[in-house]
């Protein structure tokens, strides 16, 4: 378990990740952001693109648990729901904890594990912290909150050291 915010990759998003490859370097559990990794902050139900990945993972034996921090009430239950997956929300990223629960309720350990997320102070840095290969996806939009656009540059040096370095 180490302390990095540095990505094992950096892809335009979710549907970039191909199952096939996920499969065939032993990873068994996707862990997955909801908004703005999945979809876009507010949308409720999962789109065709979505579906048609999750399906493709079902079809390589790997389960999808969307793993959020939404403190909406019923976001991330009502979404999960929808797409017919497992979910955990306040998942308190980027803290251990969130990680390591997801994993014991699916049967998996860290090295069958990748997170799939935005972020990098959250998602990444959590994945790396609890074991569990990150995966960072662009964000799908950054309109609407000026906070986001400076997270996202704080971010950006991150970002480019995850490039060099692909886990697919």
């Amino acid at each position: 378990m180490r302390f990095s915010p540095i990505p094992r990759g950096v892809y335009p998003g979710f549907s970039a990740l191909d199952p096939e490859a996920l499969a065939a370097r032993g990873i068994r559990l996707v862990l997955a952001d909801l908004d703005n990794t999945l979809v876009p902050y507010r949308v409720a139900q999962p789109s065709p693109q979505l579906t048609a990945w999750r399906d493709a993972l079902d079809a390589q034996g790997i389960a999808l648990f969307i793993l959020s921090n939404s403190r909406k009430p019923g976001r991330a239950q009502n979404f999960a729901q929808a797409l017919g997956v497992p979910f955990q929300g306040r998942s308190g990223k980027p803290r251990r904890r969130g990680y390591l629960q997801a994993m014991e309720r699916m049967g998996c350990t860290p090295a069958q594990t990748v997170m799939v997320g935005d972020q990098i102070f959250t998602d990444t840095l959590g994945a790396n912290n609890a074991g569990v290969t990150p995966l960072l996806v662009e964000p799908i939009q950054l309109a609407g909150n000026p906070g986001r656009y400076l997270r996202y540059a704080a971010e950006t040096p991150f970002r480019l050291l995850g490039k060099r370095r692909p886990f697919l």
